[in-house]
């Protein structure tokens, strides 16, 4: 029977009629009515919304140290599988999972990739950019665009289409070889969290300038803010074992009140495009930090502290301040409260420097991809899970999951009907539960300049109408209020301006380079070195490759301006 859903006439058809249905089957007032027609643009018999037998999609999957469990579920047998089964007949197969730390993900890819094994149906990875192009020169996966013009709805095209350049580095001549995955503008923007009670304490406001902030570190660190009578007290929670612009605990702010940005390509004054570890700009932000390395205001180790190591001590109750994104009111900052009942902290603009600079580095829409074997018998089944996913859960105007993905998880319904959610987690049996982050794409489905903007706008005192903002209006107040930070201060991001393939000189000499950025950065903020080495240091990273890579880089952005 399969063979006759394939035939060469009928996908023509859905090539011509496929959004359109596909967005019917979406919206549960419509796709009852359409589900006998629309059921023949499928690879197998598809009725009432998901597929008569289930399908399979075979994947693997990170554990990350945020992904929560309860109930005795894994992530091959959860809330979240058995959705995908119920409402859509698909089931999805997990040829391997691996805890992420130390990169075992992209190191279990790796080794798959090397020892020639077969990949499964989709690979969802965020990370580095090289794996992602070994991946796809493995000749192992599909024309992924050609797949999403033929079968992503409505809602998921315009969701990609808020910026066309999220396709840039997946491109191979001129096929779009994955799908990126998308992520909400300015999620991973930071602002700073710092100790309000230590601040009311001590009798300080929270520091605006690069001058003010530097009065609460010292007091931080020498006033005894925490009142056991020990000098045990650091002011400022960083680490910078992968990056110093990084996602959590991060250090890129302090560079941004210089005017630079490490870790990334900038736009230089003449237009072009330059690596931001080796401009100028970064030598008085080394001393700086280097600086407060002497006076303990950052931890001795904050060099081997990778992002969640470094966020330990503002959360055991041992640091004043933390910059990261505003998501951290939810992960990991309740910590604090657990460990130090009465400790209070609140969310605040990054501070300007000596010369009235901000900056910060930016989120990218997207953070990873989607790659799709050639040899996946249903190629549609991931396109109607996401589709569905795009309709009902990120659309604002859908009703499907009114309180969230799953009762008993991420909401719950008291005895008079009151619904509780991640405030409430206690009144949730087994506590409350993301269960959305055990979907094949990390987050379900992100439309992105949707939810901080509407975040915002609940800040700025709109009121809540579509179900979207009423759930959004239920996350932390101290959430909300830190996403209107980030979106105050948007003007003040330093976006990574290089979005293509990594260059050839990249992909041979980027290992090198970034060994020798750590090594000689690090020396310098530790007062291993001198200061002037970072000069030396600029000229021997162009000479060693990084001349090879800004000429590359550069010729890839003159394609795109």
């Amino acid at each position: 029977m399969l063979k006759t859903w394939k035939k060469p006439l009928r996908i023509l058809m859905a090539a011509a009629m496929l959004s359109g249905v596909l967005a019917a089957c979406s919206n549960d007032s419509t796709s009852e009515t359409k589900s006998g027609d629309s059921s023949e643009f499928y690879s197998a018999p598809f009725e009432n919304g998901k597929y008569v037998e289930p399908v399979t999609i075979s994947t693997v999957f990170p554990i990350t140290s945020s992904l929560k469990f309860k109930n005795g579920e894994n992530i091959e047998n959860n809330v979240h599988t058995k959705w995908a089964h119920d409402t859509l007949g698909i089931d999805i197969k997990y040829l391997w999972t691996v805890s992420e730390q130390n990169n075992a993900y992209q190191t279990k890819l790796r080794l798959m990739l090397t020892s020639g094994q077969k990949m499964p149906d989709i690979i969802s990875f965020r990370g580095s950019q090289t794996l992602i192009s070994d991946l796809i020169e493995s000749g192992q996966f599909i024309d992924a665009g050609e797949l999403f013009d033929k079968y992503a709805s409505d809602t998921y095209k315009k969701a990609m289409a808020e910026d066309p350049n999220v396709w840039n580095p997946y491109i191979r001549d001129g096929k779009r070889m994955a799908i990126p995955i998308l992520e909400n503008a300015y999620n991973n923007d930071p602002v700073m969290y710092i100790r309000e009670d230590w601040l009311k304490k001590l009798n300080l406001k929270a520091p605006t300038t690069l001058d003010e902030l530097e009065t609460v570190m010292d007091a931080f660190v020498n006033q005894d803010p925490d009142g056991n009578g020990k000098k045990d007290t650091v002011a400022l929670s960083v680490g910078f074992k992968n990056n110093l612009n990084t996602w959590m605990a991060d250090s890129g702010w302090i560079f941004g009140m210089f005017g630079a940005m490490p870790n990334q390509w900038n736009k230089a004054a003449d237009g072009t495009l330059a690596y931001g570890s080796i401009q100028p700009e970064m030598k008085p932000a080394l001393e700086k930090m280097k600086e407060w390395m002497e006076k303990g205001y950052i931890d001795k180790e904050s060099g081997l502290y990778d992002e969640p190591k470094a966020a330990e001590a503002f959360t055991a109750g041992k640091s004043g301040i933390i910059v990261g994104p505003y998501w951290m009111t939810g992960w990991p900052i309740p910590d604090l409260q657990q460990n130090v009942p009465d400790a209070e902290y609140k969310a605040y603009p990054l501070p300007a420097g000596p010369d009235g600079k901000m900056g910060r580095h930016g989120t990218p829409i997207s953070t990873g991809a989607v790659l799709i074997n050639k040899d996946m018998e249903h190629k549609d089944a991931f396109f109607v899970y996401q589709n569905y996913l795009f309709d009902h859960w990120a659309n604002p105007d859908s009703t499907t999951f009114v309180h969230g993905f799953a009762k008993g998880y991420d909401y719950d319904i008291g005895p008079d009907g009151e619904v509780y959610k991640e405030q409430q987690s206690d009144k949730i049996p087994g506590g409350w539960i993301d269960a959305i982050r055990y979907s094949l794409t990390f987050d379900g489905a992100i439309i992105p300049n949707l939810m901080m903007n509407t975040l915002a706008d609940l800040a700025n005192g709109k009121e809540p109408t579509t179900q979207y903002e009423k759930n959004l209006a239920d996350r932390i107040p101290e959430q909300i209020k830190a996403a209107k930070i980030v979106i105050d201060q948007k003007d003040i991001v330093m976006p990574q301006m290089f979005t293509g393939v990594p260059t050839k000189t990249q992909v041979s000499r980027g290992d090198m380079l970034t060994k020798l950025e750590k090594e000689v950065l690090n020396k310098i903020i530790y007062g291993q070195a001198p200061i002037d080495e970072f000069d030396t240091f600029a000229q021997q990273y162009m000479s060693s490759g990084g001349k090879e890579i800004t000429e590359e880089v550069n010729a890839w952005y003159d394609t795109i301006k």
